[in-house]
């Protein structure tokens, strides 16, 4: 077994120990000190390692202590970065340059991310302004380097960190495509928990000679990390157990398999007086950065993520790690996992089972090699409030604003002012004339939200037709019967008409004399009598 070595003895320059130390960080964990002594002499290397083991510290190191050195690139350039790092996910890229940045400000080096989701605006001035270290997901380092914007002649070294995620998610056709495009006689890094899935055929094709590293067996458990499986006789009790046990003073994570239940449930959770944070796909980035921010800062203790997030979250001191809906396969049960008992410290893990999802669950947990007795369990048991521990204080939920513009109009009559029969945005009860052109606008008809140019250019050919528009645009509006007839452009196509509405019809055909013609029910238009609405 690897005894623990200083970073000074494993032979980092004394700069980057300076910043580690300056961090609180002394001595290696074991995936750092096996792999730094190959790395640092700039050896292709294959670390294999399980979730939360220092891996990222561990290609970051050798990473900038290459580039402190005298490379074939030369200066700085403009879309030209000397050293590359290739991250599955937009959140787990940011979690590496968080890493990166302070030991690269040790040797004045710049680092950026590229990832997809936001507008390359930014990315792209990075370029332009020149980096030296780029941390990147496939699909949008792909994009500008296609656009032209980044070229990878100079890459140094570059790694692949979750390479068996990248794959999971079908990454690896371009992450060959981006490997191909740097330079054959550079340094290559790749950190995988698994080999499968064709990671062992990229690290082939391009590491040359690399030296396998494999600290802790593929798949592994972490050993400060309790297990418990508790299981719930219906959805109303697991509601209840999952509320409990979210309602604890610490940190906690809580895992869903979809997005819009994992927003459902951070909204749940906050509507009940406790204050949560969801991460999900289909947030903006800027969205994903706050809610992160909050949850990091400790000014919410529950997020609840889905599993494309668990290969990002690196937040020190997750106490609870709690899978609500219980993963598909064993490989995202312990990425999820890993969200706790990090960098050596303790943690819990809970899965919720339900009866019907027994037999599966059993047979991933056989998988994960985890070994834990199911136990049944209400929101009261003494192993849930036990997990629980301090209860966070009842935070009221802040009352949701309601934007001016969203604002309902009343229905009825009584709610229409003189003057005011126009545009879109009008309810049942009430017709409109559009010049003439016969558009309902009950309910939430999508035809109501045409705008005022259209209506306009539609009055002046009314004009043209003999002058049978009506004059006063905004104009005077009569009742008779259940409708209301506008002036607002309507024109003249026969007699009287009447107008449905809804399947109900209105009680009598408005009209009202004009100079140059007869008006009738807003959005119909008689033609002998006959309605013709759209």
């Amino acid at each position: 077994m690897t005894t623990q070595k200083t970073f000074a003895e494993l032979g980092v320059p004394a700069p980057l120990v300076s910043v580690l130390e300056a961090d609180g960080k002394t001595e290696a964990f074991p995936i750092q000190a096996d792999t730094l002594p190959d790395t640092l002499r700039g050896r292709d290397v294959l670390g294999r390692g399980k979730t939360g083991s220092g891996k990222t510290l561990a290609f970051s190191l050798p990473l900038v202590s290459r580039l402190a050195g005298e490379l074939a690139g030369g200066k700085r350039r403009p879309g030209q970065p000397v050293a590359l790092v290739l991250a599955p996910t937009r959140e787990l890229a940011t979690q590496i340059e968080t890493v990166i940045e302070p030991l690269a400000d040790a040797y004045d080096l710049r680092a950026t991310t590229i990832f997809g989701g936001v507008k390359q605006q930014r990315q792209v001035s990075a370029l332009k302004a020149g980096v030296d270290i780029v941390v990147a997901c496939p699909g949008r380092l792909e994009d500008l380097m296609k656009q032209g914007f980044v070229s990878l002649d100079a890459v140094e070294i570059t790694v692949l960190d979750e390479a068996d995620h990248m794959a999971d998610l079908g990454f690896l056709p371009a992450v060959t495509r981006i490997l191909n495009a740097t330079p054959k006689n550079g340094q290559r890094l790749l950190f995988s928990a698994t080999l499968d899935n064709g990671i062992d055929k990229l690290a082939n094709r391009f590491l040359h000679d690399p030296i396998l590293h494999s600290v802790d067996e593929a798949n592994s458990p972490v050993a400060k990390m309790t297990h418990h499986v508790f299981e719930v006789s219906s959805p109303d009790i697991k509601k209840a157990v999952v509320e409990r046990l979210a309602s604890g003073t610490g940190r906690r994570i809580l895992f869903m398999r979809t997005k819009h239940h994992a927003k459902r449930l951070a909204r749940q959770l906050t509507a009940n007086g406790i204050p949560a944070v969801d991460l999900q796909g289909n947030l903006s980035q800027n969205a994903r950065e706050r809610n992160l921010a909050k949850f990091e800062s400790g000014e919410v203790k529950v997020m609840v993520a889905t599993d494309v997030a668990a290969r990002g979250i690196d937040v020190p001191e997750v106490e609870l790690v709690i899978h609500v809906d219980p993963p598909a396969e064993h490989k995202a049960y312990l990425h999820r996992s890993g969200r706790t008992a990090r960098a050596g410290h303790q943690g819990d893990v809970v899965t919720i089972c339900l009866p019907e999802q027994r037999r599966d669950l059993k047979g991933m947990l056989r998988q994960a090699k985890i070994s834990v007795e199911p136990i049944t369990v209400t929101a009261e048991s003494p192993e849930v409030v036990e997990l629980v521990g301090e209860a966070a204080p009842y935070v009221a939920p802040k009352p949701p604003e309601t934007p001016e513009g969203n604002r309902r109009q009343g229905r009825g009559k009584s709610r229409r002012r003189r003057g005011d029969v126009q545009g879109s945005g009008q309810r049942d009860g009430s017709h409109e004339s559009h010049g003439g052109r016969g558009h309902s606008s009950h309910g939430a008809d999508s035809r109501g939200d045409r705008n005022s140019s259209d209506a306009r250019g539609r009055r002046d050919d009314t004009r043209r037709d003999g002058g049978r528009a009506a004059e006063s645009r905004g104009g005077r509006s009569r009742r008779s019967g259940d409708g209301i007839a506008s002036t607002h452009g309507s024109r003249r196509r026969g007699g009287s008409s009447s107008s449905k509405q809804g399947g109900h019809r209105s009680g009598g055909a408005a009209q009202f004399s004009s100079k140059s013609g007869v008006g009738q029910l807003a959005g119909s238009r008689g033609k002998g009598g006959q309605r013709h609405g759209r």
